[in-house]
């Protein structure tokens, strides 16, 4: 996925909000949107060096979208947005082994009481799958949320209903850093959502997790890497997560 706009260097100062924060530009302080309600506090740090894009929809109050931050000599990308359009793209072009053989994507599709992000047709088969976006990776685990989260975790309860009625279903941990050689559920920020998990796995909800390329010019799905149910002791993260 091409990002597609030049970037200017800026520095993080805080977040003024969910979707606002103040950035500095050219010694300026300036605000910039964040498409990320996670709390993201281990990688939006005061003095942390954030690439920025200018907003492509003029007039805003925002005059950049807050899209990568830079940790060490690496880029993650912060927008939550992505992974949707991330894995559409992947599975159009037949990019993902797991998800081969189906002739239509439908997105935005309702089941019970949520809004699930993909349903995939073919040979009169059905399957829901449902992206999450994870920024957070502590001594190479990624973690996922990086709080609670009520929404993800109905999410996980709509699809464990449909495989009990017979449905194929998944969730696809989209990674949006190369740091990370596991995933799993972080129990720490939310066990509930990670028991959820582990009970939509044990009846039968796919559970898969691929790492992202990102650089200053796209962010792009790179490789599968395995999904820990049982999260090893990591201690408290270093590094945030949307």
């Amino acid at each position: 996925m091409r990002l597609g706009r030049p970037l200017v260097a800026g520095t993080f100062i805080q977040r003024d909000n969910r979707f606002r924060a103040t950035v500095e530009v050219r010694g300026q302080p300036v605000w910039a949107y964040v498409p990320n309600s996670g709390r993201l506090e281990k990688l939006l740090v005061s003095g942390r060096p954030v690439p920025l894009p200018k907003a492509d929809l003029p007039p805003r109050k925002t005059k950049y979208d807050l899209l990568l931050v830079k940790l060490g000599q690496a880029l993650v990308s912060v927008d939550a947005r992505l992974p949707n359009n991330l894995l559409h793209e992947a599975i159009a072009a037949s990019q993902m082994s797991e998800f081969i053989g189906y002739e239509a994507i439908h997105r935005g599709v309702p089941y019970g009481g949520s809004r699930l992000d993909f349903m995939l047709e073919g040979d009169e088969r059905r399957y829901f799958v449902e992206a999450k976006s994870v920024t957070l990776v502590h001594e190479g685990v990624a973690l996922f949320p990086d709080g609670p989260t009520q929404r993800g975790r109905r999410h996980v309860e709509e699809l464990t209903r449909a495989v009990q009625e017979g449905k194929r279903d998944a969730i696809v941990f989209l990674v949006q850093r190369e740091d990370a050689v596991i995933f799993a559920p972080n129990d720490e920020a939310d066990p509930a959502f990670g028991q959820a998990l582990r009970e939509a796995a044990n009846v039968g909800l796919e559970l898969y997790a691929y790492l992202c390329r990102v650089s200053r010019d796209e962010v792009a799905l790179d490789r599968p890497i395995p999904v820990v149910l049982q999260p090893p002791s990591v201690g408290k993260p270093h590094s945030g997560s949307g």
